[in-house]
């Protein structure tokens, strides 16, 4: 095991979870030691209830923050667009009336299709003022990806931009029952009934259009996730989710109101809304977002151009970082930097070291998925990193290590590092409270008082958890048991790997034997005394028997769109078998 790593505390500050254990230990949701929403009674709007883009944005108005630069925009070209507090209040406004113009009631569901575009953040924001649903699509999907997620969500308005709509949109959108209308960003569509330019309705819509007075448990958001098989499943989220967005990124992402803050993450994926959007606004903080796609150098300069002080990313963007090398990052002042971040899929040892190398701090990884709907288990700013390591529980979480006894009874594993799944106790305030149209399946989620996450872990002593795979991920090769992200780790390890994906492949002996897929570092070439030196290196570090028996270099490993690894996609190549739901697929070569 990784030994454990502490920061350097080269900046002058207080985390925000300063004695973890204290607060852990003393927690309560009613009486949270941090941030918690203010609520629309007794406000100006003098209404009851609950609703999340009035805690992002409206409650600004209230404070000295409502002339504060909320969202700082960067164009692919550069140009450098801001947003006050005041200026959204103003432009989210106007999008709820323009839906209200459009007659859509209170819970309608409206979609967005478009890259990280200022029109897409008023929408998300916006559509909850308006007390209606939102839900994010990735902009590179295809057309039938797009189509069946707004089948299953019964889309009634969708907002893109006019290239997106004639490439994606317009043949078939009008067969949808209950889409109302098309919003376009960036033009108007001729000839075109029920297709609108959204400039010219928000110039002639209500800019003080009050914020809706919806309930804690009224549906907000509506984010899809797919399964090794089957249709996308819609996970549902409500208003009462902001008591956790907000405590999570004040304790997990240590945001503080003086902060620049950049998430990486596209709005299509629940980070991209949750901590790229929602939470950091509730919290007062100055939010960078960066239109253009990832680029080595541009990411560089932005960090130190616009001072980012907290920077929220994904393994996959360190792993591409890393392979650029360590020359890059030494051309540029970085010593903003205070609290780094990592999500999207376990964060292999290396990377936390490396950027503790590259940036004086540790990228700190937590764990969460789209059903949690904020951050559960993470590495906090005031406490010890173990590399590898997802961290402790959030004060307000109860998560344990659980299997199946012999009598087939669910019951927690007490004994340190022991495999079994993750599950957390249910009743945090952003637990999904439904998939769509699939209540059987939701219901399928819990067991005995537990929420079953699918993915295998372990604690250590310390309280500390460790990722070892989804529970299909699991390979069991001559008795043992083996998690791809262990094998992972330690291929990366060698000088000459960048990224590293393992499956298990039947076997008639072993059962499954483990085989490795590995994208080597930029100019290094695949060769048989390379294979040799993998074979001996993971070996060494793994044993016989858990390291891979088969290794493939490959030029790119398949990866969805937040940045996770597709093992089930590796292995059903593999062994020809059907590759199931790949419409979050980033392209990849074959």
């Amino acid at each position: 095991m990784a030994d454990s790593i502490l920061k350097k505390s080269n900046q002058n500050f207080t985390a925000n979870l300063d004695d973890y254990r204290r607060c852990y230990r003393d927690f309560d949701w009613s009486r949270p030691n941090g941030p918690s929403p203010k609520g629309l009674t007794g406000n100006d709007l003098n209404k009851s209830g609950l609703n999340i883009c009035y805690e992002a944005i409206d409650c600004h108005l209230l404070a000295d923050t409502a002339d504060k630069t909320a969202i700082r925009w960067i164009s692919k070209d550069t140009q450098i667009i801001d947003f006050t507090y005041r200026d959204l209040s103003e432009q989210t406004s106007r999008f709820a009336s323009v839906l209200s113009k459009l007659e859509l009631k209170k819970g309608a569901r409206v979609f967005s299709l478009a890259g990280r575009l200022p029109e897409l953040y008023i929408a998300a924001l916006g559509t909850l003022k308006a007390g209606c649903v939102f839900t994010p699509l990735f902009s590179a999907f295809g057309p039938e990806p797009i189509r069946s997620r707004m089948e299953i969500g019964q889309a009634n308005v969708l907002l893109t931009t006019k290239s997106l709509y004639r490439k994606k949109i317009k043949q078939w959108w009008r067969e949808l029952p209950d889409l109302q209308a098309v919003l376009i960003i960036d033009g108007k569509i001729e000839d075109e009934s029920d297709c609108y330019h959204l400039s010219a309705l928000m110039q002639n819509a209500d800019p003080l259009f009050p914020c809706v007075a919806t309930q804690a448990e009224d549906m907000a958001l509506l984010h899809f996730t797919s399964g090794t098989t089957g249709r996308p499943k819609g996970v549902i989220h409500v208003h009462q989710a902001i008591h956790h967005h907000m405590l999570s990124a004040y304790y997990a992402l240590d945001l503080k109101p003086s902060d620049t803050y950049w998430c990486t993450a596209d709005p299509g994926w629940v980070t991209g809304t949750t901590y790229g959007i929602i939470a950091p606004l509730c919290l007062g903080v100055t939010m960078l977002i960066d239109e253009a796609e990832f680029d080595v150098e541009r990411w560089y300069r932005l960090l130190q151009q616009q001072k980012v002080t907290n920077w929220y990313t994904a393994p996959t963007a360190i792993r591409m970082l890393m392979k650029a090398g360590d020359e890059i990052p030494q051309q540029y002042d970085l010593s903003s930097l205070r609290f780094i971040a990592s999500v999207g899929e376990p964060l292999n040892p290396e990377a936390v070291v490396w950027g503790n190398k590259t940036f004086g701090i540790p990228f700190h990884d937590n764990w969460w998925q789209t059903e949690t709907g904020g951050i559960m288990i993470a590495n906090f700013a005031s406490q010890a990193i173990k590399p590898g390591s997802m961290g402790l529980p959030l004060p307000g979480i109860q998560a344990a290590i659980v299997e199946h006894n012999r009598e087939g009874q669910l019951e927690t594993i007490s004994a340190p590092m022991q495999v079994g799944e993750l599950a957390i106790k249910p009743g945090w305030p952003s637990m999904f409270r439904g998939y769509l149209h699939q209540e059987k399946k939701y219901q399928s989620c819990f067991e005995a008082g537990w929420y079953l996450s699918g993915d295998l872990a372990m604690r250590d002593n310390d309280g500390y958890f460790w990722f070892v795979g989804r529970k299909d991920d699991l390979i069991k090769s001559s008795g043992h048991l083996i998690g791809p992200f262990e094998v992972e780790s330690a291929l990366m390890e060698h000088e000459a790997v960048a990224e590293a994906g393992v499956i298990g492949k039947p076997d008639p002996v072993a059962g499954e034997i483990v085989k490795a897929f590995v994208a080597l570092k930029p100019g290094i070439q695949p060769d048989e005394s390379l294979l040799k030196s993998l074979l001996g290196f993971a070996r060494k570090r793994l044993g016989a028997a858990v390291a891979p028996k088969e290794i493939v270099f490959r030029s790119n490993l398949p990866k969805t769109r937040s940045g996770k690894i597709m093992r089930r996609l590796l292995k059903a190549r593999e062994l020809g078998l059907p590759e199931g739901d790949i419409s979050t697929l980033e392209s990849d070569e074959q």
